[in-house]
């Protein structure tokens, strides 16, 4: 895999990836940003949950779940001194459909965090990550 981040001005940057998509970064106003595009670590964390949320909605699909819809709520605590890394992240998912079952929705989520994400276990090595989540009936 290859990317490609170019210098734009002040602290805005576009990244480039090998699939042909690009994204705007922009740092903090305080130090020149301009709110242009998200900030790095932002990207991090939906990267993340992008991961994640696919992984579960693909487990559940194949396991038959009439799922209709969900998104995940990622909250981070960062530490207050520079390098201000995640030292929590916690996230919460939301899944709608028809007759979820509960046990194949923490399994997704179970197999995602322990298997497949390679976002999240990556970043297990050094942050505490925790999950739960909620199922909502109809589509």
């Amino acid at each position: 895999m290859k990317a490609r981040v170019k210098w734009v001005e002040n602290v805005c940057f576009i990244g480039e990836s090998e699939s042909n998509h690009s994204v705007i970064l922009d740092g903090p106003e305080e130090l020149g940003g301009r709110k242009l595009g998200m900030r790095p670590m932002e990207m991090l964390l939906i990267g993340m949950g992008g991961c994640t949320s696919f992984d579960v909605v693909t487990i559940l699909k194949k396991s038959r779940q009439a799922i209709s819809d969900c998104y995940a709520e990622i909250e981070a605590t960062r530490a207050d001194t520079v390098p201000k890394v995640f030292t929590k992240i916690h996230i919460h998912f939301v899944l709608k459909g028809e007759n979820l079952d509960k046990d194949q929705v923490e399994r997704a989520i179970k197999l995602s965090a322990e298997k497949y994400c390679s976002a999240s276990i990556m970043l297990s090595k050094s942050v505490e990550i925790t999950h739960d989540f909620e199922i909502k009936e109809g589509d």
